[in-house]
């Protein structure tokens, strides 16, 4: 990092990633304030292979569900990967625990993939249709 380049590259990238975490730490707080509207489903946010080694993870359900938890389900799962408890008076998920859950959500996702791909491929691609 010895030129002021490579450091303004890398925190070109840092705020992209603090942006998103901030998003979605404000979508959270959001879907908790307007009780009105229903709550948005997590693939507004999350990629399937996310959501889906997510939720197996924290399941421990290989099988996923047909339909997608929805966004502040999902936000709390990820956070308490992070290490956020979610007892009744802790509020809703802070940045530090879904920059912590996301890094293991990483993690959970790629390994997820592969297990999936080797044992059971029908998951990520439908079998092809004989004629």
């Amino acid at each position: 990092m010895g030129k002021a380049e490579r450091i303004e590259s890398c925190l070109a990238v840092d705020m992209v990633v603090a942006w998103r975490i901030f998003h979605l730490t404000k979508l959270g707080r959001v879907q908790r304030i307007l009780r009105k509207t229903p709550d948005a489903a997590c693939t507004v946010f999350f990629k399937d292979a996310e959501w889906k080694a997510l939720v197996a993870y924290k399941t421990h359900n290989p099988v996923p569900p047909e339909k997608p938890p929805s966004l502040r389900e999902s936000i709390h799962m990820v956070a308490s990967l992070g290490g956020f408890l979610g007892r009744k008076g802790d509020g809703e998920p802070g940045t530090k625990s879904l920059w912590l859950g996301l890094q293991r959500l990483d993690d959970i996702t790629e390994m997820w993939e592969v297990c999936i791909s080797f044992f059971a491929p029908n998951f990520i691609r439908p079998p092809p249709v004989s004629s």
